[in-house]
């Protein structure tokens, strides 16, 4: 059950790490959309860009790791694979889901880019989406 609609405009999702130590589902409002996240800090945390959905609801099952990168924000991984899975911003309850740990199908499109102006030199951003300088 990935991309299961649970009523109009919101879907469940389920995902997990690598090793499968970390799990986790939810559900997300279909009109947050996807954004690609091209700063320096996602592109090192991930190896390239980071994708992630906004959950309206997320259990996590598992103890994941939490790291902070920033005086704003942590990230979260698997301790044992060293997946990345999880941002989050200082006092905020929401936390961001890692596109490509989520189970497929997912049914997720992307919609916008982030952090453009930050991105690597080794790739161009072509496919008409819009792109935000910063976030």
């Amino acid at each position: 059950m990935t991309h299961s609609p649970i009523h109009p405009g919101v879907t469940e999702f389920t995902g997990h790490c690598l090793c499968g130590t970390i799990r986790f589902h939810g559900s997300y409002d279909d009109t947050h959309g996807l954004k690609a996240c091209h700063c320096s800090q996602c592109r090192r945390w991930s190896g390239h860009v980071w994708a992630a959905i906004l959950p309206r609801t997320l259990e996590i099952s598992g103890e994941p790791k939490w790291y902070r990168a920033s005086d704003f924000a942590r990230r979260g991984f698997c301790g044992d694979c060293g997946s990345s899975l999880f941002w989050q911003r200082d006092g905020s309850p929401i936390i961001d889901v890692a596109a490509g740990a989520i189970d497929s199908p997912t049914g997720l499109r992307l919609q916008g880019h982030i952090f453009v102006a930050d991105k690597g030199d080794y790739y161009d951003i072509a496919d008409g989406l819009p792109q935000d300088a910063r976030e």
